[in-house]
């Protein structure tokens, strides 16, 4: 995505920060919805598919959208319509920070049969201009926690504010690219390549993605995904 349109794509969001202060997580028709324990939590799935579970904020909550059009929904539809007996469960909740995620992921985890955790956590560190050293330590302990219970791991990258200067913007963009070579996991750079900044990609707040933007945003996280996906295959091939 060229620099420009993220620059000005953060330039609304940091005027909007407050859009994407702490609230419920939006359910999700067609997955699993999950939401922290202290929020009203959905009833455990009855199925022993294999799971995969995105960890985030309202970028996978949803917000704004109807719960069947958030990307980790449009994810369910592309494994159901390639007949992958996969059952992708949606932890996102508006308004996490890195450390919230941490804070849930035992949680999260806990799903049952968990093989894939998609991390998508850190625009809201960067819209609060937190350290990158304290979100890279963050981001890292969900990381190992995932790794401790050998479920494989798609980071995906976020990009920073400007208005806490360049030096600020690139650290945080390294935590990323550091976090996927020292873990040895897959990285989507940015989660939201080719909507960000894109008017007509995006809910009327200029930050969260509307309809087409969430198919796009589901093709980028699709993209990483399918290897993992594809090199598990044989575990998930027979339902049980």
């Amino acid at each position: 995505m060229p620099f420009r349109r993220r620059g000005l794509f953060w330039l609304l969001v940091a005027g909007l920060a407050a859009g994407c202060s702490r609230a419920p997580s939006t359910p999700v028709s067609g997955v699993s919805a999950a939401a922290a324990p202290a929020e009203s939590a959905a009833s455990p799935s009855l199925t022993n598919r294999p799971r995969i579970v995105v960890l985030g904020d309202s970028l996978t909550a949803g917000l704004g959208l109807a719960p069947s059009q958030a990307y980790p929904a449009l994810l369910q539809d592309t494994l159901n319509a390639a007949g992958d007996n996969w059952e992708v469960v949606n932890a996102g909740v508006s308004g996490d920070t890195s450390a919230a995620g941490l804070e849930r992921t035992d949680w999260a985890l806990d799903q049952g049969n968990v093989r894939i955790l998609v991390l998508e956590l850190g625009a809201n560190d960067g819209l609060r201009g937190l350290p990158p050293d304290a979100m890279k330590k963050n981001l890292a302990a969900i990381i190992e926690r995932a790794q401790h219970k050998r479920i494989a791991v798609l980071l995906a990258g976020m990009e920073a504010p400007p208005n806490f200067g360049p030096d600020y913007t690139v650290s945080f963009r390294q935590v990323y690219r550091d976090l996927a070579r020292e873990y040895k996991v897959p990285l989507l750079p940015f989660l939201l390549d080719k909507v960000a900044g894109v008017p007509g990609l995006n809910q009327g707040d200029g930050i969260h993605p509307n309809v087409e933007g969430a198919r796009i945003v589901a093709d980028n996280v699709w993209r990483a995904l399918r290897p993992l996906v594809e090199g598990k295959g044989s575990a998930v091939a027979s339902p049980q």
